[in-house]
């Protein structure tokens, strides 16, 4: 049973960038560079069926031109108990109609509606025992973060391996925005609108 999320893809160098972050907090679950992504939405453990499904109604997103991406800062999840750090994301109009067209899409095809109000940001570090002041002192010795920013060219359909937070992702469908290459053709029996062959979704 895949577990599937939409999300857009950190390019290398600011991937790079944001792992001179990490460090500094003991018993941090730190994510690897390679697996910063900014979700779009989560879409959780389902059946293979359900997920050809996800996998062919993204292909029906509308076209948009490539947006442009801005990570301004740090914070943190969790309040008094934090779970999280992560580099904030400016809500630009257009990721949050990409975001909300997304959510459209899931709850046609049978999903239920996501409860929370969508943050865009990329998760740094998970914490298990962390307390407040201790990811309060790590925010302060980081001091502010210069903006960085990109264009985001595509979203992806991500799969991740069962009850493990922080990766490894596979990129199982990428959907170019307008005027982008083609992702290369499905394999033979994958779903429509799939842009890349499904590894865990067939």
């Amino acid at each position: 049973m895949p577990r599937l999320f939409t999300g857009l893809e950190i390019p290398p160098a600011i991937a790079e960038t944001l792992a001179r972050l990490r460090g500094g907090l003991a018993g941090a679950r730190w994510i690897e560079p390679e697996n910063f992504h900014i979700t779009l939405r989560f879409i959780g453990d389902i059946d293979f069926a359900t997920a050809r499904d996800v996998a062919s109604v993204l292909g029906e997103s509308r076209p948009r031109d490539p947006m442009t991406i801005t990570i301004d800062g740090l914070g943190a999840f969790g309040g008094a108990k934090p779970r999280a750090l992560v580099a904030k994301v400016a809500p630009s109009p257009e990721l949050i109609r990409l975001q909300a067209e997304q959510e459209r899409l899931m709850q046609r095809i049978g999903l239920e509606p996501e409860p929370r109000k969508y943050t865009p940001h990329v998760t740094l570090a998970r914490f298990r025992a962390a307390t407040a002041s201790e990811v309060a002192g790590i925010l302060a010795t980081r001091g502010p973060v210069a903006p960085l920013t990109f264009a985001a060219s595509r979203f992806v359909l991500y799969s991740a391996r069962d009850s493990v937070g922080g990766g490894p992702y596979l990129v199982e469908a990428a959907y170019p925005f307008a005027g982008q290459p083609p992702a290369r053709e499905p394999a033979p029996g994958a779903p429509p609108g799939a842009g890349a062959p499904p590894v865990g979704v067939g």
